[in-house]
């Protein structure tokens, strides 16, 4: 389950000079695409966190706009499963117009997350800062250095609620349309609910 922060809007959309301006043109050979990339923090001050991750994405050479949607918090996913027991996760999921390739893209994200300390010793470990591909333009691929749409952006509704919110029609590639696959796992959610309350 997911929840707004009570009194905190958007990861701030107009820090850094590129971050909410008109998408710049592309250069000439190749064209622009929209990236999907989710962000995730359960360590340090991660609204601050999330917030510069944005303005430098913002900034990368390739990159030509970037809109983010609004945090929301989340329980954090181990191996096992949901643990309250963790330090809750901020996430947010951002637009990215970008001329950069798939893996180049990856590879600035990753350089990112290294610059704010982020450390790679457990799966789905506690972190300082999570960047993830989830889509790139309709690519599918089943590279295992970067699959595309991500495996589970069908399941996480910290992902689908976010994207939703800058674009309705979102789709997941190959997987359905976002709405669709959000309101199925609030349903799921509230049956196992209901479940674990009957006598």
């Amino acid at each position: 389950m997911t929840a707004r922060r009570p009194g905190v809007g958007p990861v701030d959309r107009t820090s850094g000079a590129r971050a909410h301006a008109p998408a710049e043109p592309a250069p000439a050979g190749r064209a622009a695409v929209a990236a999907v990339v989710a962000f995730g923090a359960n360590l340090g001050d991660r609204y601050a966190t999330l917030t510069a991750a944005a303005r430098e994405i913002a900034a990368l050479d390739g990159v030509h706009g970037i809109r983010m949607s609004t945090p929301v918090e989340s329980v954090a996913i181990t191996l096992s499963g949901p643990d309250p027991t963790k330090p809750g996760y901020v996430n947010a999921v951002a637009v990215v117009t970008t001329t950069l390739g798939a893996d180049e893209l990856l590879a600035a994200l990753q350089g990112i997350e290294n610059a704010h300390g982020r450390v790679r010793e457990e799966r789905w470990g506690d972190r300082t800062l999570d960047l993830d591909v989830i889509a790139y333009g309709g690519a599918v691929s089943d590279d295992p250095l970067l699959t595309l749409p991500h495996p589970r952006a069908h399941e996480r509704d910290f992902v689908l609620g976010p994207w939703l919110e800058l674009d309705p029609d979102a789709a997941v590639p190959g997987r359905g349309r976002a709405d669709e696959l959000l309101a199925a796992l609030r349903a799921a959610q509230d049956a196992r609910g209901a479940g674990e309350g009957a006598p």
